[in-house]
């Protein structure tokens, strides 16, 4: 029997409640970031329903109300004007009806979708999840008038799995082209990653389309959380492929044959190169921007903070350019309105194996953004230039973020960077960079973003030193170097 949504209601309140309870567990959080979402407490994971209406970005994501470890699966939300600034709301989905909650069953929940608007309202397409039910997991919709309150439909299910697909049937990403709503899920066809294609004129009724696109084999047997866009005159897929070999999070360039619904990929990369991100949703806001977020986690650690009384975070909005065929991601604009004090070199000369200290005030301590320029012009052929970061006072702690000069990769060293830090070496190709290359990072409490200036290449990792580990220092193995240009910039705590 379904259950009502005056139950809904009820099961909202009973998270709240937990909620509220939980926040005295938030004690001593050394790790708690200063610019990057966070849910107020508990677990969070996915990104969903990312969606700027009527000018206030939502943002929804995979949220457990009563424990620090993933559960029953609620959509946590919160909203901002401006990507920075984040006000927590009222959970906008929990457990309560019988294609998402079964009572004593704790492998249920609201699963990953997408928000589209429909009018004045928004519509949030979800997957409905009950392990052990046949099918285990279904399509739902439920819409808010308010963008606050949502009502499942009384129609849902709207889409079970068809015939020759997968039971991991879930995360299903929605768009409107023209009159018709497309919606494409995340599966798997005869033990490959795919994403079936369905259209709809209402969000209630939909037609499948067959498979968008299904793996070739390399690229893992499942896919989670699809979004496929149109960018410039091309289209855009994201998948997060599951038991795929060095891969995480791939981004397909290529053709979308609406007639018949294929997508044909003609190039393929990894979004991110660091262990710590997966699950990348993106949404179109009002100034156009095709913007990217991604959980900044991975199922594959121990989640330090969870004795903090919190796990999971979100990455800093990344724009996603595509320029002459090639994809690139640069963080949004509205990120320069977290800086405040500013430190400059303009040269620094390294002779090989030399290190200078550039935080000698101990200015910067665990949030800060950096620019620097390396001159590689007279490196030599070996060797590496680079940063220790999060330097402890005996200098044993750090962690590494430097060019390759030999292999030609940037590359995110966190194995000595203390605490419970999962030891990990990231490695980007950055091939050809010419007579300088210009880096960019973002530190927080307990994460970090590197980035090459032109957007091409990102490794994402978290990392846990000690809070009194804020040295920073330039370095050089085995190669002269020149760090000219260095732009440092304290940021400003806008999260709580």
């Amino acid at each position: 029997m379904t259950i009502t949504n005056v139950t809904h209601k009820e099961q909202i309140n009973k998270a709240m409640d937990a909620l509220e309870t939980s926040k005295k567990n938030v004690v001593n959080a050394q790790y708690r970031l200063n610019y990057h979402f966070m849910a107020p407490v508990n677990w969070m994971n996915d990104p969903n329903g990312l969606i700027q209406h009527n000018g206030t970005y939502h943002m929804f994501y995979q949220h457990h109300p009563y424990s620090v470890n993933w559960g029953p699966m609620h959509w946590g939300h919160a909203v901002s004007t401006d990507l920075i600034n984040w006000k927590h709301e009222e959970i906008a989905l929990a457990p309560s009806e019988s294609y998402d909650f079964q009572q004593g069953n704790e492998d249920i929940g609201c699963f990953s979708g997408s928000a589209v608007s429909v009018g004045e309202e928004i519509a949030l397409i979800y997957t409905g999840h009950v392990i052990g039910k046949s099918p285990k997991e279904v399509q739902a919709v439920a819409f808010s008038k308010d963008g606050l309150n949502f009502r499942k439909s009384e129609k849902n299910p709207v889409i079970l799995p068809p015939a020759g697909v997968s039971k991991d049937f879930r995360d299903p990403k929605v768009w409107k082209k023209g009159d018709t709503w497309y919606m494409v899920i995340g599966s798997s066809i005869d033990g490959n990653g795919a994403v079936p294609l369905f259209k709809s004129e209402n969000l209630l009724q939909w037609s499948y389309m067959g498979p968008a696109l299904t793996g070739d084999g390399t690229q893992g047997d499942m896919w989670e959380c699809p979004d496929l866009f149109p960018i410039g005159n091309k289209h855009l897929l994201i998948v997060s492929p599951m038991n795929m070999d060095n891969g995480k999070n791939i981004i397909m360039a290529g053709e979308m044959d609406y007639e018949n619904g294929r997508f044909t990929p003609e190039s393929v990369k990894e979004i991110d190169e660091g262990d710590d991100f997966y699950a990348a949703q993106t949404f179109v806001d009002e100034k156009g921007r095709r913007i990217l977020i991604a959980w900044m986690d991975t199922w594959q650690t121990d989640f330090p903070t969870k004795s903090e009384g919190w796990a999971g975070a979100m990455t800093i909005p990344r724009e996603i350019i595509l320029e002459n065929g090639e994809v690139k991601f640069l963080p949004v604009d509205e990120l320069k309105n977290l800086r405040e004090e500013l430190t400059t070199y303009k040269k620094i000369k390294l002779s090989p194996n030399e290190t200078v200290d550039i935080n000698t005030q101990n200015t910067f301590k665990d949030s800060y953004e950096m620019k620097v320029t390396i001159d590689l012009r007279n490196t030599g052929k070996t060797g590496s230039a680079g940063l220790y970061l999060r330097i402890s006072a005996d200098g044993k702690a750090k962690a590494k973020v430097y060019y390759d000069i030999n292999e030609q990769e940037l590359v995110v060293d966190t194995t000595l960077a203390g605490g419970k830090t999962n030891p990990t070496v990231s490695r980007a190709k950055v091939e050809n960079p010419g007579d300088c290359l210009t880096l960019r990072l973002f530190m927080d409490t307990c994460s970090l973003e590197v980035l090459t200036d032109d957007g091409r290449t990102w490794i994402t990792s978290r990392i846990y030193p000690s809070k009194e580990s804020t040295g920073i220092y330039t370095f050089t193995e085995n190669a002269y170097a020149i760090f000219k240009d260095i732009n440092m910039w304290t940021l400003r705590k806008v999260i709580d």
